[in-house]
Formats: structure tokens, sequence, C-alpha cells
């Protein structure tokens, strides 16, 4: 090997694996614990929503509901209660107690609440409630009849705010300084990445060589993996806080500085944050805008995946395979592509992926849902169904939908900050974080369950012609923003381009 291709090879290692050896000991762990509570997020969220469509009397219409109406209280809830008990209890405490009671849920759903379904189902009290309400309500009826399986989804939705974001990134950016974070952030993504990648095939031998079409048993070994896992994540940290925060070599507390830190501020300060700068306006924009579109659409593509796979295994099926094609295909731009794409053609087009792809799969996806009875002729030709194609056609856009999201839009979106004040960076920040991403998840849901009980059907599909127009303007607003904000950042390289011409001169 030649001088050059050492060179070359080395800059390559280093990029893959930015980590030196002495250093394993603190990094090694992290991305493992990053690692495990992403596959066990995988594997909850596919297991929730399979849960949750395929129940008695249920459909994908109690997704909005769940998510509107159950999760978003009990987030508020959940981070109330984390942000009182922190400031009277250890951080190790704290972490024992809330990784704790996710894996007792975990438990109790697997081995006592669902093996015992009949018994704790208010089916009598269901019933009747259907008698009196009808089939226009059926979506909020089922959250009560199907109470179990609505757990499973609220823990999953949690986990990924609660354990994710709070628990890892809290102790990433706790015994982190910045120029670690530099190089051992990517590798934690990448390790999420590859979680996700697993999903489908752990899923796999659950259903397919280990329970054997019994979807009890399988429940059970998947539950029963999910708290294996979530031991070694405890184990983990154990080893870390014994380990690795009584080294000073690995962590000071006096040389830790701490990236800056999301203050907390008020529903009503974060509005009047957001609308005093347009820039935050733009951003919340962005950010609500991707909650929107990307919601509206998944929630009828998972209504015709419950027509064309009513079984739960066959629904899960699919659902662990879409899981799986996002974390392999994120993975890969994210190291390979990213990094060239923004440079070579700058931060708009790359900002603009995201849109114009959820804008144009989703409204194809809407006018196929919604002429389905005259598209047999030409879906024929390629020997799909109707709704089988719109089963496919939708797992391709939910697929590129999230892909987009974790390649390009999460990236462009923080870049999106830098030409902004210090009080915009932290105070704004922090108010895009609770009004956008609030607004985004929730209010699809909102809207969703508004229009499916004013048009009475209690079905999704009924409402696909109305969403249409929501999507178009939701995706012409997001484009209008990044366009604004690309102005921003090139005055703000042309700048900085400036002043470096007058230092040189």
């Amino acid at each position: 090997m030649s001088g050059v291709q050492q060179k070359e090879f080395s800059k390559w290692r280093r990029r893959l694996w930015p980590v030196h050896s002495y250093e394993l000991k603190k990094f090694l762990p992290l991305i493992l614990i990053k690692f495990l509570i992403s596959l066990n997020y995988g594997i909850m969220t596919c297991l929730k929503d399979a849960m949750v469509v395929t129940a008695k009397g249920s459909g994908a219409e109690a997704i909005p509901v769940l998510k509107g109406w159950v999760v978003l209280p009990t987030a508020i809830l959940l981070t109330l209660v984390y942000s009182k008990c922190s400031s009277y209890m250890k951080r190790s405490t704290l972490f024992y107690t809330i990784f704790g009671g996710f894996l007792f849920v975990v438990f109790a759903y697997g081995f006592i609440l669902c093996p015992n379904a009949e018994f704790f189902s208010p089916e009598v009290s269901s019933d009747w409630l259907m008698d009196r309400f009808g089939v226009r309500f059926q979506h909020w009826i089922a959250i009560y009849r199907n109470w179990i399986h609505s757990l499973i989804f609220v823990t999953a939705e949690l986990w990924g705010s609660m354990v994710i974001l709070l628990l890892f990134w809290g102790l990433a950016n706790q015994i982190t300084d910045v120029s670690e974070a530099k190089r051992s952030y990517t590798l934690y993504i990448a390790a999420g990445d590859i979680g996700a990648i697993l999903t489908g095939p752990v899923i796999a031998l659950a259903s397919g060589y280990l329970a054997a079409h019994n979807l009890t048993l399988m429940i059970k070994i998947l539950c029963a993996f999910l708290i294996f896992c979530g031991l070694l994540v405890m184990g983990l940290y154990w080893y870390i806080t014994r380990y690795v925060m009584t080294d000073k070599r690995f962590y000071d507390p006096d040389k830790i500085v701490c990236k800056e830190a999301k203050e907390k501020i008020s529903l009503r300060e974060s509005f009047k944050m957001i609308f005093k700068s347009r820039s935050l306006l733009y951003i919340a924009v962005l950010v609500v805008g991707y909650g929107l579109a990307v919601n509206l659409v998944e929630v009828t593509w998972k209504a015709n995946l419950k027509l064309q796979y009513p079984n739960t295994e066959d629904y899960l099926s699919v659902t662990k395979s879409v899981f799986s094609s996002v974390g392999f295909i994120s993975l890969v731009i994210s190291l390979f592509f990213f990094g060239g794409i923004i440079r070579k053609l700058g931060w708009r087009f790359s900002a603009l992926i995201t849109p114009i792809m959820i804008g144009l799969t989703g409204l194809v996806f809407f006018f196929c849902s919604y002429f389905r009875d005259y598209i047999g002729g030409w879906t024929g030709m390629i020997g799909l169904t109707p709704l089988m194609f719109l089963v496919v056609f939708g797992a391709i856009q939910n697929v590129s939908s999230k892909v987009a999201k974790y390649s390009f839009f999460d990236p462009t979106k923080e870049i999106a900050y830098i030409p902004l004040s210090d009080e915009e960076k932290t105070k704004g920040k922090a108010a895009v974080d609770v009004i956008g991403s609030r607004l985004g998840k929730s209010g699809s849901s909102w809207i969703q369950i508004a229009l499916i009980d004013m048009m009475g059907t209690g079905s999704i599909l009924s409402i696909t012609h109305l969403l249409i127009p929501l999507v178009c303007l939701t995706i012409i607003g997001w484009v209008y923003s990044i366009r604004n904000l690309n102005r921003q950042i090139r005055a703000r390289d042309q700048q900085v381009a400036e002043e470096s011409t007058e230092l040189a001169t």
C-alpha cells in the first residue's frame, strides 16, 4: 500500500471510528446503550402499531386518538415529574427509577395483561358503548376496549422521548465535552441505526421460528428480550457510574463544558420567543410541517395496511421490514452521502429534499387511495390489486419520508440555527422544541380526529380528499420557509467571507 493510499485509508478509518483505543472504556458502553435502547424502541414501535391497529373493534383511526389525547398529556405529566424529581434525587437514582418503571410496564404487558386479555378487557361495557354511540365513535371506544394494547402503545411512544432523548442524551451530555462530542455523537447515531436494522430480524426470529404463529408466545418472547436488553442497559449504566465517572481521565466535572442546555421556558414564553424572531418562526414551520405531513399520510397507509393484512402477525411482518429498511438506508446515507451532497449542492438543496420527497410521494399516495376504484387496470399490469399497490407504495413512501428526516431534515435544521444570536440559539431552540414538536405530532392527530368525527364514518379513508389540500398547504409553507432561511444562511456566509478578507488584507 502506497503512502497516499495509507493516508486515505487512515482518513476513512478516523471518519468511521474516531475513537482512540484508551477511550473505549468510556465510549463503548455509551455506544452499546444507544444500540440496545434503539433496538428496544424499534421492537416496541412495530409491536404497538400491530397490536393496536389489528385489535378487536380497532383500526388505524385509534392512532391519532392515542397520540393526540393520551400520549401528549402523559408525556407532559412525566416531564413535570422528572423535572420535580431531578431537584432532589441523584441522577443515577432517577435513571434507575424511570428505566425500571418502563421495564416493569413491559413485563406486566407481556406476562400478565396480554396473556389474560379476555379477563382484563372491558368487553361488556365496550359493547354497550358501541350500541349507544355507534360506529361514529368506534375509534374512541377502541382505546377503552383495548386499553392493554393502548398501554404498550403509550409506553413505546414515551420510550422515544423519555429514554432516548432524556435519559441517554442527558447522560451523554453530562460526561462528554465538546471536543469528544464532535467525534463520538455520530457513533451513537450509527449505533441507533444498527439497532433499527436488527429490529426486523429479531421480530422475525420470535414470530417465525420460536413462536410458530402463537401470538401470545411471540409477545412473551419479545417482551423477555426487551427486558433482557433493558437489564443490560442498567448494567452498563452502573459500569459507567462506577468506573468511568470516577476516572478523571474521562470525567472531570470541573473541566466538562456542557453543551448549550435548553432553558426551561413556559409555553407562553415559547410563543413569544418564536414570533419575536422570523428565523425561529421559519424553523418552527419546518418542524411542524414535517410532523403534519408525515403523520397525515402514515395513518392512511396503516388503514390500508390493515385492510390487506388484518392478521396481527402479517401486519407486524410488514412494519418490522419497513423499520429495518429505514435504519439501513439512513445509516448508509448519513455515513457516505450527506456530507458530499451538502458540500457540493448546498444547504438549500439538501433542505428541500425532505419536503419534496414527502410532498410528491404523499400526494401520489393520497390520489391513488382516493381513486382506487379507477387504478385497477394499470395496477393489474404489474400484478397487484389496487389495495396491494397502496400497501407497497405506502411502505415506500413511509421509508423514504423517515430516511429523508434522519439523513437530511435533522442535520439541515440544526445548521439553520447557526446564523442566529446566542439567545435565539438557546432559548429559541428550546421554544421550537416545545411548540414545533408538540404541534407537529399532536396537531395532525387532532385534525384527523376532528375530520373523522365530522364525517361521522369512523374511518380515516373517508377523509382522504380533505387531507390532500392540507398536505399541499403544509409543503408550500415548508418550502417558503426554507427559501427564507437560505437567504439568511447565505448572508451570514457572505459576511464571514468579507470579514476574513478584511483580516487578510
